[in-house]
């Protein structure tokens, strides 16, 4: 055990080096390393948001916002891979994205799932910023530089990107590019979150707790909407106190939980009456993965057509969904031998298919065209 003693100036040359070492070691003792990064503003001037990209992101968050807001009757459907690892994988998609994006844009607005960091139970891959190389090699800083390249690409093409703002300090390098944002189950009750998500500039969705409990996202939706004071990075990446202004655009994220599935009118009309008792907004966003499908890629489509059924028979509060899927079906483990990996094949949760989700989509838009303009 290490004492902590208050040295005398006078008395500090009389001690040897031994003794003052011995008094020093108290700081970064379970460190291994501490490398500098480079700063958001310099990763940005490497890749900079501009011209038809930068027009897109606006546009993109003011129709989330008008949504939001009921001034666009469209609902908006956050739709992708489970986690990217693959940044040639993740195009391919956001191609195919973007043409049925094209074929519904009048009922439906898609925004492409592009998820970076992924929270572990335990342990496991945590995502491309953290191991873009998939083997442990943890380079952060070119994961950042894979990660903000690709979002430009996708934005270029016109088509919105969302993401889970899980660490605090990566919203400065990328969330310039980011149409809408989500908080997760685990993340949801964390003070950090909750305050870092107050000065995110896009809209943001809290899910409810992993036991499916409603409050913690009741709660942090109250939370978020207000300014609050903590610390973080500023754009030459040195650590300052963050002042924000609130984020008026938090809703909650329906994605089930231990105790089951929350997608259907009971629940859906619960978390109406909790979300009217706390005095935040009554948007209600539905995950038709996690819990509300038992991670069953397969359940996706039905759940889909669930909230297509509620929309159809009057709902008024429900004005988004997710979709985990992916270009093929599944999910693998990350081999050893990188080359044996399968194409579009998630390596963290399993995802239905393109073709499904292209049906899926088109039946939902189909179904919805003649009763949302009315909405």
């Amino acid at each position: 055990m290490t004492l902590l003693v208050r040295i005398c100036y006078h008395c500090r040359p009389k001690l040897s080096r031994g003794h003052m070492l011995m008094l020093a070691v108290t700081d970064n003792l379970n460190i291994a390393s501490n490398i500098a990064l480079l700063t958001p503003e310099q990763l940005k001037a490497e890749l900079p948001l501009a011209g038809s990209a930068l027009a897109a992101v606006q546009q993109a968050r003011q129709t989330i916002f008008s949504i939001l807001d009921r001034k666009d009757p469209r609902l908006f459907i956050v739709v992708g891979p489970c986690s990217i690892h693959d940044v040639d994988a993740a195009m391919d998609y956001a191609a195919r994205l973007k043409q049925l994006s094209e074929q519904v844009k009048d009922t439906l607005y898609l925004v492409m799932r592009v998820y970076f960091e992924k929270p572990r139970t335990s342990i496991g891959w945590k995502g491309l910023i953290n191991d873009p190389y998939l083997d442990d090699s943890f380079k952060i800083e070119d994961g950042l530089r894979k990660g903000r390249k690709l979002l430009l690409d996708i934005v270029e093409t016109g088509l919105p990107t969302s993401t889970e703002a899980l660490d605090p300090i990566s919203p400065q390098y990328l969330q310039d590019i980011i149409a809408w944002s989500a908080i997760g189950a685990r993340t949801t009750e964390s003070q950090t979150h909750r305050e870092m998500s107050s000065g995110l500039s896009s809209a943001i969705g809290f899910k409810n707790g992993t036991d499916g409990g409603l409050m913690v996202a009741v709660n942090a939706m109250q939370s978020v909407s207000n300014p609050h004071r903590f610390l973080g990075i500023n754009e030459q990446g040195q650590v300052s106190v963050v002042t924000t202004k609130g984020n008026p655009y938090a809703h909650v994220v329906l994605r089930g939980g231990s105790n089951g599935p929350n997608y259907d009118t009971v629940h859906v009309t619960q978390c109406e009456k909790a979300l009217r008792d706390g005095g935040v907004s009554t948007n209600i966003m539905i995950d038709c993965s996690h819990a509300n499908s038992s991670k069953d890629p397969d359940v996706q489509p039905l759940v889909l057509k669930d909230i297509t059924h509620q929309i159809l028979e009057g709902n008024k509060s429900i004005i988004g969904v997710m979709l985990e899927s992916n270009i093929n079906a599944g999910n693998q483990s990350i081999p050893k031998d990188l080359s044996q990996l399968k194409y579009g094949v998630s390596v963290t949760d399993a995802c239905m298919d393109w073709n499904t989700t292209e049906k899926a989509i088109l039946e939902m838009a189909e179904k919805l065209r003649p009763v949302l303009a009315t909405r």
